[in-house]
């Protein structure tokens, strides 16, 4: 016979149960929205012991964030392995899976975090510990792709590129949540599209982006994204 008593957590595993609870609720709803009574209730314990665990709602979604930013990051973790254009489309698809997972945490996210008065320095501590997880996703999807191109020492042209590209999945991202009004798959290729645009056009002022632009077609095969890209832009100029 069962006595149905429940085991007892210990600190870390608690902390993480309820990070992890924390993190499901702001992906459903703004993180301003959610209340550490409807945290509690979903951990299944009281409100006092919440805070036992983390001094505030804000400990917790920024313990919520660091966690999202570690996910998000490795995202962008691709083997090295095929054409370059179908390794950036799969980082495309994995990048649109969190987004679509972590909808409301993810614009909370790459926007600040939620909009709260929690006064003064400790405000300014919130906002400061935000962005620095902001631009560890950042550097860490920069540091990705600056792998996949194999340019130990970037040019100044070609991190311009790269930096200015995730920027432009970041806003992409961010207005496709907005209605969802282009499918997602379309907008997974025009990113990829994007960044080999991106390309041409610095390749067209610099010659070291343009060794750089060649070595990328060199191995895309017919019915990759790059090659359609450019069958695209040929049909226009027809």
């Amino acid at each position: 016979m069962t006595t149905g008593v429940r085991r007892r957590m210990g600190v870390e595993e608690r902390r993480q149960q309820l990070i992890g609870v924390a993190l499901e609720l702001f992906s459903r709803r703004s993180p301003d929205e959610v209340s550490i009574d409807e945290i509690a209730s979903a951990a299944g314990i009281s409100r006092p012991l919440v805070y036992h665990y983390f001094p505030g709602k804000f400990s917790l979604y920024e313990a919520a964030l660091k966690r999202a930013a570690e996910d998000l990051a490795g995202r962008f973790a691709e083997p090295h392995e095929g054409p370059l254009g179908a390794r950036l489309l799969r980082v495309m698809r994995r990048f649109f899976d969190f987004v679509e997972e972590h909808g409301p945490g993810f614009s909370a996210l790459m926007r600040g975090g939620p909009a709260v008065s929690v006064g003064g320095a400790h405000s300014i501590s919130h906002v400061s510990a935000t962005h620095a997880l902001i631009d560890s996703v950042r550097q860490a999807a920069y540091d990705q792709i600056l792998s996949h191109l194999g340019a130990a020492e970037p040019p100044a042209r070609l991190e311009l590129v790269i930096r200015s590209w995730i920027s432009l999945a970041e806003s992409t991202a961010l207005i496709w949540l907005d209605g969802r009004r282009i499918p997602r798959g379309e907008l997974e290729v025009q990113l990829v599209h994007d960044f080999a645009a991106l390309v041409a056009v610095s390749a067209a002022y610099d010659e070291e982006m343009s060794t750089l632009l060649r070595g990328m077609l060199k191995e895309e095969p017919p019915d990759g994204p790059f090659s359609d890209l450019a069958t695209r832009l040929i049909a226009l100029a027809s």
